[in-house]
């Protein structure tokens, strides 16, 4: 293969990496990813519901695409708003993290990940490809809104319709379970 087959096959790979390199750059050099904490987060929703819940969606999504954990997201959600509550703006704000990072990645990086050759590369795309729903739906529920999942989809070539399908079945089961999780170390630990 030459240089150039092997820029043109890889370029946006390339481009992915540099955004995502660009977009925590920039938040580390801000500052802007300390914001990324539970008591800040926590700080924020208790501020100002409305307002706080929409900065906390928009830190969510931007923290999701940066490859902040989710979970730290879900905890700070929960020790301000309880289970429910904590539990349905964290789906709320996942669901539209992942349907950003979605967007923001295939505009950037495409479908490159079907340009890869590799037998066993192949092999998984076909069977993503095969059920798009029910295996985004499986992995969703596995790895719930890891950044990394996320970006592979995004470039996988399935549709955006499939995967905020999947997306949007697969995230509650997770979600409620963490939320029974926190709501019992926050009793437990008598933390609020």
């Amino acid at each position: 293969m030459s240089k150039t087959d092997f820029w043109i096959r890889y370029r946006r790979f390339f481009f992915v990496v540099v955004f995502l390199a660009l977009l925590v750059g920039f938040m580390q050099f801000t500052g802007f990813r300390q914001n990324f904490s539970v008591p800040v987060l926590r700080q924020t929703l208790l501020e100002n519901q409305w307002e706080g819940l929409s900065l906390f969606v928009l830190l969510f999504a931007l923290g999701n695409l940066a490859q902040v954990p989710g979970l730290i997201f879900l905890a700070s959600a929960v020790l301000v708003l309880g289970k429910l509550n904590g539990g349905l703006a964290t789906y709320l704000a996942a669901s539209i993290s992942c349907a950003v990072t979605f967007l923001s990645v295939r505009l950037v990086g495409g479908d490159s990940v079907q340009q890869l050759r590799g037998k066993l590369a192949k092999r998984l795309l076909s069977r993503l490809h095969d059920h798009p729903i029910c295996n985004v739906f499986v992995l969703r529920t596995i790895f719930q809104t890891l950044a990394a999942l996320n970006y592979a989809l995004a470039m996988s070539g399935i549709s955006f319709r499939q995967y905020m399908v999947a997306t949007l079945l697969g995230l509650p089961i997770p979600i409620a379970a963490y939320c029974l999780l926190f709501d019992y170390f926050v009793k437990v630990m008598n933390i609020g």
